[in-house]
């Protein structure tokens, strides 16, 4: 199945009031399927910010025949931020000390 058949069945989501306090990525209030909008607001990101990353090869994305179309695979952008470099912030790492001294 290809990624335009979906296209027409991509739901929409709420705001990011709906996204876990913890601002870490949870996708599962998204679908599988994401307009750049839908991305942009799951990634915390400017949608112009989410283009200009696209056109440097920067995120995984798809275009739609034509190239104007751009959509996101929601399981895709979620091991991409998990991949990126920093700190883990998570708060299963917030009450561990520093290496032993």
């Amino acid at each position: 199945m290809t990624l335009s058949h979906y296209a027409g069945n991509v739901p929409t989501v709420g705001t990011t009031s709906d996204m876990p306090e913890s601002g870490r990525v949870n996708g599962s209030n998204y679908p599988e399927i994401l307009t750049t909008a839908m991305a942009a607001e799951m990634l915390h990101v400017h949608v112009e910010y989410l283009r200009r990353m696209v056109r440097e090869d920067r995120v995984p994305a798809h275009r739609f025949p034509g190239g104007r179309e751009i959509r996101f695979l929601r399981d895709e952008l979620i091991a991409w931020v998990r991949a990126q470099p920093g700190d883990d912030r998570s708060p299963s790492r917030q009450g561990e000390s520093a290496s032993p001294a």
